[in-house]
Parts: C-alpha cells; sequence; structure tokens
C-alpha cells in the first residue's frame, strides 16, 4: 500500500496538514463532464452497472479537483435491486421502488446478489488500476435501516414515517429485512475491498428521524453486524460511519458499531466534532450551502472547520452530498481554502 495515501494515515489516527479532502457525491449533476456523461448512459441505473461509464464519472472530479479520494459511482439502492426487487429513477422524483410487504420479505432472492453486481466490482477494479497511487479508492454501501425506509415506503419521505410505522407494527418482520440487508450489504463491501477498494463507507442518511431505542436497534446493531462481517475477512480495513442527525448519539455509534472514522453532518457543532475527535478521525462537516454560496460563507466556514479539527485526524468534507447548482469556481475556492492550510 502506497505510503502516500494520506486518508489512510489519518483514518489510523495522524494528523495531516493540510488534511485530506474530498467531497460526498463528487461525481454528479454540478459537472458538466457528468452530464454530458449521463446523457450517453440511457437510465441512471445502466450508468452505475456500466463499468466503463462509471468509471468515467468516477475519475472526472478527480481530474478536475485532485481530491485525496475518489468514491465508486453508485448508489444505494443498488442492494435491493440486486435481491430481486425493482429500482427505478425518475427525474424530478428520485428513486422509486415496488413497497416492500411483510410477506415478501423472506422472499428476497440474494442467489444471484453478487452475479447482478458484478458490473460493480469491475468498475472498483478497474478504478484502482486508472487512480493515481496516492489517491484513496472509497467503497460503499447504505446503511440498511436507511435502505429499508425506500423499500418500505417505495420513495424518500420528508420523516420516513413509512418505515417507522412499519417497524412498531411488524417488528419481527421488520427484524429479518434488517437481517437480510446487513448480511448482503456486508458481502457487498466485502467484495469491493476484494476488487480494489482501500476504505468503506457505510451511509445512514435517514438515522436522524429515529428515537433513542429505534436508533439503537435500527441503526447501531444493523452497522455492528456490518461491521463485524467485514473486519472478520478484512481487519485492516477503515471503514466510515456516516449516521446523518446521529445529534446526541454520534458517540454511543462510534463506541458501539466499532467504525474507523465518523462521518459529521454540517449540523454537528464543532465543539462537539472536537470531542468525538478524541476517540479517532473525524470527516466533514462543512454546510453544502455555504458552499453554493461561496466567497465569505465559504471561506469563514472552512476556517472554522480547520480551526477546530486540524490539530487531530479531520478528513475535510461536506457535512452531506455536493447539491447540483454547486458553481465549480466555489469548489475551485473550497479546494484552495482548504490546501493552503498549514
Amino acid at each position: 500500500m502506497p505510503e502516500n495515501r494520506i486518508m489512510l494515515d489519518v483514518l489510523k489516527g495522524k494528523t495531516a496538514s493540510p488534511p485530506p479532502l474530498w467531497m460526498m457525491r463528487q461525481a454528479g449533476r454540478y459537472l458538466p463532464e457528468y452530464r454530458e456523461t449521463r446523457k450517453r448512459a440511457g437510465s441512471f441505473l445502466d450508468l452505475c452497472y456500466n463499468p466503463d461509464l462509471a468509471v468515467e464519472v468516477t475519475l472526472q472530479p478527480i481530474e478536475r479537483f485532485g481530491f485525496d479520494a475518489s468514491i465508486l459511482f453508485s448508489d444505494i439502492l443498488v442492494v435491493p435491486h440486486a435481491l430481486g426487487r425493482d429500482v427505478r429513477f425518475e427525474e424530478g422524483r428520485g428513486p422509486l421502488l415496488t413497497p416492500i410487504s411483510a410477506a415478501e420479505i423472506s422472499a428476497l432472492d440474494g442467489e444471484t446478489f453478487h452475479v447482478n453486481l458484478e458490473p460493480v466490482y469491475e468498475a472498483v477494479r478497474r478504478l484502482r488500476a486508472k487512480l493515481p497511487g496516492g489517491t484513496t479508492l472509497i467503497g460503499f454501501c447504505g446503511a440498511p435501516w436507511t435502505v429499508a425506509t425506500y423499500m418500505i415506503a417505495g420513495h424518500g419521505t420528508p420523516d420516513q414515517a413509512p418505515a417507522r410505522l412499519f417497524a412498531y407494527r411488524e417488528p419481527a418482520a421488520f427484524s429479518r429485512l434488517l437481517k437480510v440487508l446487513a448480511d448482503h450489504s456486508a458481502a457487498y463491501l466485502i467484495r469491493q475491498i476484494e476488487a480494489g477498494a482501500d476504505v468503506v463507507q457505510i451511509f445512514d442518511s435517514w438515522s436522524g428521524v429515529l428515537d433513542e431505542a429505534s436508533f439503537e436497534l435500527f441503526c447501531v446493531k444493523p452497522v455492528a453486524e456490518i461491521v463485524r462481517q467485514v473486519r472478520a475477512v478484512h481487519p485492516d480495513v477503515p471503514i466510515i460511519g456516516f449516521p446523518k442527525g446521529a445529534g446526541d448519539h454520534y458517540r454511543s455509534y462510534r463506541r458501539k458499531t466499532g467504525v474507523t472514522g465518523l462521518g459529521l453532518d454540517w449540523t454537528v457543532p464543532l465543539t462537539a466534532a472536537r470531542e468525538l475527535q478524541q476517540d479517532g478521525a473525524v470527516q466533514g462537516n462543512l454546510d453544502p450551502l455555504r458552499l453554493v454560496a461561496g466567497g465569505k460563507a465559504l471561506a469563514e466556514g472552512v476556517e472554522a472547520i480547520l480551526k477546530a479539527l486540524g490539530n487531530g485526524p479531520l478528513i475535510f468534507n461536506l457535512g452531506h452530498g455536493i447539491t447540483p447548482e454547486t458553481p465549480l469556481a466555489h469548489v475551485e475556492q473550497m479546494v484552495k481554502l482548504v490546501r493552503s492550510a498549514s
């Protein structure tokens, strides 16, 4: 493993100045070259499952901005899709699925799971061969709770009420669903690592809508199981957990799941982030709208994070994904601000 993959050093607890930098959703609609590739791909899932095009769009932000890490271009919903559920993406509506019933959970078909996902693994293999030697390659999956919310509601909702109600009314069935998703997500991450991923990240985008007991059952326990299974095969590969909106649960989440690095959303106070950093690397947590605004708002946001967290293990990132309306010049400004830190 090349010594100059700076992000791996930080995940081991080292401090780097300037810190390594990448952005969630860095391969996406804010890039004109991505939009051109997307037109050629057909559907969004066709883009995810076409290794040539998936590699192309994954490399685009690396070629333009020279980020320290590259995250595989895919989607968290390829896991239910590979399990036999219908998944489609409609412009302006996002992902759409046929809502799963309690009776259908036992019929989820994992027999061809890895066969269905082979184009993703091929994309990872090609990326590791094409990326600069110092660039960390990140694989990922969605956390079982977040993936389950889409499977149950059939689409995104403001507070994931359909999934919460399902979990309360059908606890046994919901527990089975989380187990199926945890087992297959772990297997998915293991295959990504075997294909060349240096780090894997688990996205729990909807952890912030749960009460304390549900957070423990639906977020912490399934992610802890994924970490356990991945570590059993690849004990030295870092795992980043991103429980968006976890608030006061962040510290217990890291301790109970065993993740290496902790992704922080932009609402986490920097004083709290500094305390969390005492237990290991943190990632984040610039408000994506500061990046849209640019100028003084961006400069102040970057400066505050670097001042609070720059003397410890920090991976600079946004507190959620970059938004499509973000000007390229503002990304360039952010990169310059972070890279000039010392």
